[in-house]
């Protein structure tokens, strides 16, 4: 079964405006088969194959006599040799929409992308399926709480009952865990971890004590929506902060991890200076620490956590299934504790949001908003509280009650 993504027709807009599109992204997100579906007439070549991996790292020159494009390279991150190649054939020919590549690496982290490809690359980010895919929603808006975008959403909406967004949050947003709702959710993750491990970990990174990164990830996982800090994380798995360091950067280059920025448009001196964690996929974040069942997971101890860090990654889907390769997403929190949970920056304006998962929102809710009014060069517009409420009504001023369904 395949579910339509939103970011094909991204890709489409890409291929029609550089040589080479590179898409991004977590493995097992989908990324070979929705480029199979946008690229339909280039060719399929994987690096998984051993001998066309060999062909690609050791005659570099000649693969794409073999391999003429238009193309699509799965799993280009193994050789980087291809990317100069690449260059050359499309100064040559002076055509679009020649390349086609994916890889769960970031493309900066990529030897000679940058330097080989620079103006002639395309690039989209591809996390797991969002609500809207799973959805069947034809709605591709990125996230923004005002009137023009509720209004646009209002007319495809679908409802979303409590217990199905716990289902999800539990499940995940994997497609193949989606698509086959028989596969044991212990056992997918447990070999999606051993495949991670296997491949991105000891092949690209050497990472040489696997059972302590796989600690790690469980206790990155034990901390979703809080501040970062390392020295506790390296004091935690018994490893060297530079180790954490280095650790916390594979798992934010493969796409595991999210780290949300603070806001510091020297709007304030005294504003905090680290990131917030958090997991691009809240069903591997549940699989980490164990929460076994949708059940226990939405009434214990982590549940606001995991529901923010749902809505989270669901309005990072929104932006990057557009190629907006940096969201404007931000969170603020100042030395007195006062924290907004989300920041989204349009044109200047700052959005303000808050995420919780009760049903029953009240003013108290969006009071910490008003910090943000004192500080003079912000430009406030419309925010509001994500949560469990069924319907979109104004709590104060231009600021409401958002229900879950119009993320």
């Amino acid at each position: 079964m395949y579910i339509k993504r939103h970011a094909e027709a991204t890709v489409s807009k890409l291929s029609k405006m550089f040589g080479a599109v590179l898409v991004t992204g977590p493995r097992q997100v989908g990324k070979t088969t929705m480029l199979k579906k946008a690229a339909a007439n280039a060719a399929y070549v994987t690096l998984d194959d051993p001998l066309l991996l060999a062909a690609a790292v050791e005659q570099s020159g000649t693969f794409f006599k073999d391999n003429p494009p238009p193309v699509f390279i799965d799993e280009i991150q193994y050789a980087p040799k291809l990317f100069p190649q690449m260059k050359m054939i499309i100064d040559s020919e002076k055509k679009k929409g020649l390349f086609f590549m994916s890889g769960s690496q970031q493309f900066h982290m990529m030897k000679n992308v940058s330097e080989s490809l620079a103006g002639r690359l395309g690039l989209l980010t591809l996390l797991g399926l969002s609500m809207r895919e799973k959805r069947d929603v034809d709605f591709t808006d990125p996230f923004l709480p005002t009137i023009d975008y509720f209004s646009a959403y209002s007319q495809k909406v679908k409802n979303l009952s409590y217990d199905d967004v716990w289902y999800n949050i539990h499940r995940g947003s994997m497609p193949e865990l989606y698509a086959n709702s028989d596969f044991d959710w212990q056992m997918f993750y447990g070999a999606y971890v051993r495949t991670y491990i296997e491949r991105d970990i000891r092949e690209l990174t050497q990472v040489s004590d696997e059972l302590k990164f796989i600690n790690f990830m469980t206790v990155a996982a034990s901390r979703i929506g809080q501040l970062l800090n390392l020295a506790s994380l390296a004091r935690d798995v018994g490893i060297s902060q530079p180790t954490a360091e280095r650790w916390m950067s594979i798992l934010t280059t493969s796409g595991i991890v999210y780290l949300l920025k603070p806001y510091s448009a020297n709007i304030a001196k005294r504003t905090v200076k680290t990131p917030k964690l958090y997991f691009t996929d809240t069903g591997l974040a549940a699989y980490l620490t164990k929460w076994n069942t949708p059940e226990v997971l939405k009434s214990g101890a982590m549940a606001g956590a995991f529901f923010e860090n749902f809505v989270i990654s669901e309005i990072l889907k929104s932006y990057y299934n557009k190629g907006i390769l940096e969201p404007p997403l931000y969170f603020y929190r100042d030395k007195n504790m006062n924290e907004v949970d989300l920041l989204i920056e349009d044109g200047g304006i700052i959005h303000p949001l808050e995420m919780k998962k009760h049903a029953d929102p009240k003013k108290d809710d969006i009071a910490v908003f008003s910090v943000l009014d004192r500080i003079p060069s912000v430009k406030r517009g419309p925010g509001g509280v994500i949560c469990m409420y069924d319907n979109l009504v104004t709590i104060k001023n231009n600021d409401r009650v958002i229900p879950v369904k119009y993320l």
